[in-house]
């Protein structure tokens, strides 16, 4: 049988409630769903309690998961949902985000997001995160942003503009200690 095969019966287990097949659908896309989690967390115990209530999430609705579609793009849907419900519980009345001075060659240069990204973007405050994640990974318009985090499109900008700026700044400052430890290596 090939994986699409496989996908199918799991899924096709999994709304039948059967709990090998959700064993086995939590173990073929832990991997995938915990990367996703990462990006919005500071830490992995975070992202699991995300991930684990994303499978909770999935295997509470998987009756209403279309089996036409892609299964993947419905998970990660799910997991970034779950990940916007944590921040609104946990995070986001608990974040500080302070102004940011940078170089101006720094603030103009481009960021992009990549896996050695991943630990720098975790050192972003919760709400740059969380926007920046929105807005760069999953190609959500600011008036989108504004709406699932109950903020204006102003903070939306702002927060998205001060999140690379500090990516920048954090970059760069990564840049220089590798280099120096290459030097004194």
């Amino acid at each position: 049988m090939d994986g699409k095969i496989n996908l199918g019966l799991l899924l096709q287990g999994c709304m039948e409630g059967n709990p090998k097949s959700q064993g086995k659908l939590y173990q073929q896309f832990y991997g995938y769903g915990m990367n996703i989690a990462l990006r919005y967390c500071k830490s992995s115990t975070e992202a699991e309690e995300i991930l684990n209530d994303g499978f909770l999430r999935v295997f509470k609705n998987i009756d209403k998961y279309d089996t036409q579609y892609p299964f993947k793009p419905w998970f990660r849907k799910i997991i970034v949902n779950q990940a916007i419900d944590y921040f609104r519980k946990y995070e986001k009345y608990n974040s500080y985000n302070a102004p940011i001075d940078l170089p101006e060659n720094l603030a103009d240069s481009p960021i992009t997001a990549s896996d050695d990204m991943l630990p720098i973007v975790q050192m972003l405050s919760p709400m740059y995160r969380i926007v920046f994640n929105l807005y760069v990974m999953e190609e959500y318009k600011h008036q989108e942003i504004a709406e699932k985090l109950d903020i204006s499109i102003g903070t939306s900008k702002s927060n998205l503009a001060r999140a690379k700026a500090k990516l920048r700044s954090l970059w760069a400052a990564q840049q220089i200690d590798q280099s120096k430890t290459r030097e004194h290596g």
